[in-house]
Formats: C-alpha cells, sequence, structure tokens
C-alpha cells in the first residue's frame, strides 16, 4: 500500500475517528471510564474531574435522600428523581457534570445534548453527596451548576457535617447560600414542584461509616 493510499481525507475518516479529534476531552473521559470501571469522569471548565467509586455510606446517604423527595410525589407526573445523569453545561464546549442526584422534568428524554448529557432547563434541583474530593463540589460545581441556572444546588458536606442549600443562581455563584447543621430541618424551595423537608442529622449519619464516632 502507498503512502498516498494510506492517508485518507478528513471526511472519509470514520465519524468515531472526526468526534475524537472535534471533542478530544470527551474522547479522553469515556476512555477513561472503560479503563476505570465505576469512576466517575467529568469535564468542568476544560478539566477532567475524575471521582472513585461511592463508598457504602455515600451511597447510604443517597438512599435516605431520595425518600422525602419520591414521598413528595416528584417522582410522578410532572417530574422525576433521578441519579446519575449527565447536564451539559454552558462552561466549555466539552464541558459536562453528573450530580448524584437530580430532580428534572418529566419530558428529560426530549433533551439530550451529547454524550448522554441533557440540556440543563431540565433541572430543577441538583444534589451532591462529598466524597475524597469534597473541593469540587463546594467550589469548581457551584460555578458550574449556577452559570447552567440550576435553580436548587443541595451538597450534602460529610467532611464538615453540613447541609448546603444554595438558590438563585446569578452568573458563577448563586446569591443564597445557607448551611444547616444537624438538629435543623431543610425545607427546599417550593420551585422545585413540592415541599421536601430534609432532616440534616439523619441525612449526615447515613453518610457515615457505621462505627464512626
Amino acid at each position: 500500500m502507498s503512502a498516498a493510499s494510506a492517508e485518507r481525507s478528513h471526511d472519509e475518516r470514520s465519524h468515531d475517528e472526526r468526534s475524537h479529534d472535534e471533542r478530544p476531552l470527551i474522547a479522553e473521559a469515556n476512555r477513561l471510564m472503560d479503563r476505570l470501571p465505576g469512576y466517575r469522569v467529568e469535564i468542568i471548565g476544560g478539566q477532567l474531574l475524575v471521582t472513585p467509586p461511592p463508598d457504602v455510606p455515600h451511597a447510604r446517604a443517597l438512599t435516605k435522600l431520595m425518600r422525602p423527595f419520591i414521598t413528595a410525589g416528584l417522582d410522578d407526573g410532572e417530574t422525576e428523581v433521578l441519579q446519575g445523569i449527565g447536564l451539559w453545561l454552558p462552561t466549555d464546549s466539552e464541558d459536562y457534570a453528573i450530580p448524584d442526584l437530580a430532580v428534572v422534568e418529566a419530558d428529560i428524554d426530549d433533551h439530550l445534548i451529547e454524550n448522554n448529557s441533557y440540556d440543563p432547563v431540565c433541572f430543577r434541583l441538583v444534589l451532591e453527596v462529598t466524597s475524597s474530593n469534597w473541593k469540587n463540589d463546594l467550589k469548581t460545581k457551584v460555578a458550574a451548576y449556577a452559570e447552567a441556572k440550576v435553580p436548587v444546588y443541595v451538597v450534602v458536606d460529610r467532611k464538615h457535617q453540613r447541609v448546603h442549600v444554595l438558590t438563585d443562581p446569578s452568573g458563577d455563584d448563586y446569591a443564597t447560600h445557607r448551611f444547616h447543621s444537624p438538629g435543623q430541618q431543610v425545607t427546599l424551595p417550593d420551585s422545585i414542584g413540592a415541599k421536601v423537608t430534609l432532616d440534616v442529622a439523619e441525612i449526615l449519619a447515613a453518610g457515615q461509616a457505621r462505627g464512626d464516632d
């Protein structure tokens, strides 16, 4: 085979090859997920963020958190309560995040943008339970979700034992940021579609390894 015949024009290359050239970070993110099963790979601000698989307390806290949303009826009718779905971000050309939990519009399937990530307009609330890279949830993702105009962002901060509720996105931040300690009850904004109250102590206790003080 001659060198000339081995070289293909841009138009002759496969769709996958062109996609990798046009979306190099997404291609690398997908390669990482193939190599690291169970890891969560996101792109925020043009940077790859890699999160190890969740531990049991993280998963237990999410289970506790889903219950009040479902009991309030947010998993029926106009909305759904979902875990681990992609949210396409406006912060850079390949940016997307994968929140632990989200309350989304029921027609979210109609709003797929790219790479299994969906239009942020569908998200009424996103929620993160912190892991070892907790600074991403408390800083990097605050700016990302605010720029995406997600109305409510909740962070279960296992590191500092508090629950943050951020509302009123403005630019790359939220105008309102309240944090709550064990012993408090948190009532989330009505904008999510129903009255949901979270027991801070119960959620934080679920997020700790059993046997921890």
